[in-house]
């Protein structure tokens, strides 16, 4: 919804639709009005001052005025010069994401960005030409530098990009789609590379996919009371209700819309609660509370939950602001020189998510390992093992993967938003870290959709040695029958990997999510 939104807002299901194919970026006649009338008033404005970024050097160079015959190189220049990441590349569909955003922020016409150079944006994105951005280089502050410099260094018709299925040099792919490389004017150069762009593109994926995840733990977590045959009250509206935190509202009321029609779970009223069934009992061989990782799933999701949809929102209002510097007005005839080119927003609640994530495949974690040991769970054989004890050894190889992989996640949540390092000759003394953070968050992400699968497999592999499937939700069988499309029940020893690398594809693509 977009109720007293501009129409041009985009929310985090926009971007979804653009990381899925599903809709396009079209850049509007409104967005390019504004742009136009941006442009002229700042090419006006700028004659006879001193406006950084258009007759001066940048950073601390900027006590240098640059002739006049040499503004449009200027441009060119700094391009050119940050282009210089190192690492593995960004995926085209995260470099598409990343030039929407660049796109979006641009055409808010507070950046007085030429309206050829948009154009040729949008034609490039249309086109489906993605220049090469390498991981590494940006600090976060003054923006993206270096990773939008590579993006704009596709635009000006050098380097690399993906096209077709491929990668090719830009000036090939150029001539394969029939546009043309953009031309600098004034400030084109600086107001493309000065921005949040790339952290806040890889934040919105980072987003989409943590829905998901949240989903399928809720529903994982779900099955799991039903396949312990839990108590109802951990997940029920009056135990929870009692708690003023939305987060853990919602997961408890996910989790009973999940296991609404099933026919596994107990009530308290009709077990511990009646006379007739304890008489005479000094000991209760059934718990009488079930371990945390079964009776705290809404407490323990549901502040990432809550951590989500504050992310989300964080994120959605970076992508639709103007984060350039400086800021061109039209409205007010001033250019503002400032700092909204700084990450913070973004690299403070992709560390929060990072964290929110890393206790999740902490959860799932324990969740699996409850399956495994036999002395916690008293019901399944030890490590989920429908062989022969002692000469088959069931899901134990795969658990030993759940675990060090959460353990590389819990190394990896160290918040990159505090580790600052001053650069660029002092001059940006105090940065952001802001896409360290959001790639950091994503391998994180990607590391729990490792662990999920595992602890899906796990799911299955006990439905069918408990043979409780009929007797489960609706919810339930449909996750046990997601989970089979992909690996088979184990009963003897193989490699499992292929299996597995299928099933976090599977989750990867899936359209459930929160």
């Amino acid at each position: 919804m977009k109720e007293n939104l501009p129409s041009d807002y985009l929310q985090l299901e926009d971007i979804k639709g653009f990381f899925r194919n599903n809709s396009t970026y079209v850049l509007s006649e409104t967005q390019l009005k504004r742009s136009i009338r941006s442009f002229e008033f700042l090419r006006e404005f700028s004659k006879n001052k001193v406006i950084y970024g258009i007759n001066t050097g940048f950073g601390p160079m900027a006590q240098y005025r640059v002739a006049d015959k040499d503004l449009k190189e200027l441009q060119y220049n700094l391009i050119r010069s940050h282009a210089n990441g190192t690492g593995d590349f960004l995926s085209p569909e995260a470099t598409k994401i990343i030039m929407i955003c660049r796109l979006n922020t641009l055409a808010l016409g507070f950046s007085g960005t030429s309206p050829e150079v948009l154009v040729t944006l949008a034609g490039f994105i249309e086109q489906g030409i993605y220049p090469l951005i390498p991981q590494h280089g940006g600090v976060g502050a003054s923006g993206d530098l270096v990773q939008l410099a590579h993006l704009a260094l596709g635009l000006i018709g050098e380097g690399k990009a993906y096209y077709k299925d491929g990668v090719m040099p830009v000036t090939q792919a150029l001539g394969m789609a029939g546009i043309k490389p953009a031309e600098l004017q004034l400030r084109d150069g600086l107001s493309l590379i000065n921005g949040t762009s790339s952290m806040s593109g890889l934040a919105t994926i980072n987003l989409i996919h943590t829905s998901k995840l949240l989903y399928y733990s809720i529903l994982a977590s779900s099955v799991m009371n039903e396949l312990t045959a839990s108590y109802t009250d951990s997940f029920s509206e009056e135990l929870n209700g009692t708690k003023l935190h939305p987060g853990q509202h919602f997961v408890a009321r996910k989790m009973r819309e999940f296991l609404a029609d099933g026919n596994v779970l107990k009530n308290r009223h009709d077990h511990l609660f009646n006379e007739k069934y304890i008489h005479g009992q000094e000991f209760f061989s059934e718990k009488v509370q079930e371990y945390y990782s079964l009776r705290c799933v809404p407490q323990i999701i549901g502040p990432i939950y809550d951590a989500f949809l504050n992310a989300k929102k964080i994120v959605e209002e970076e992508i639709n602001s103007a984060n350039d510097n400086p800021i061109v007005c039209a409205d007010t005839e001033n250019v503002y020189h400032g700092g909204n080119f700084h990450g913070d927003y973004i690299s403070f609640e992709m560390d929060k998510l990072k964290i929110g994530i890393t206790k999740l495949s902490m959860l799932m974690e324990r969740q699996i390992n409850y399956l495994m040991n036999e002395r916690l769970n008293n019901k399944f054989p030890a490590f989920l093992n429908m062989g022969k004890l002692g000469f088959n050894f069931g899901l134990q190889g795969m658990q030993f993967t759940a675990v060090s992989t959460t353990a590389e996640n819990q190394s990896l949540s160290t918040p990159v938003y505090i580790h600052s390092i001053p650069n660029n000759g002092d001059n940006q003394d105090i940065v952001s870290m802001g896409t360290n953070s959001a790639l950091m968050a994503e391998r994180v992400i990607n590391n729990t959709f490792e662990v999920l699968s595992v602890q899906l497999v796990a799911v299955a592999q006990a439905i069918d040695i408990d043979q409780s499937y009929g007797r489960l939700s609706s919810a339930s069988k449909g996750l046990y029958d997601f989970v089979r499309e992909e690996i088979d029940v184990i009963k003897t020893d193989k490699p499992n990997y292929e299996g597995l690398a299928r099933l976090k594809t599977k989750l990867l693509q899936s359209k459930e999510g929160l």
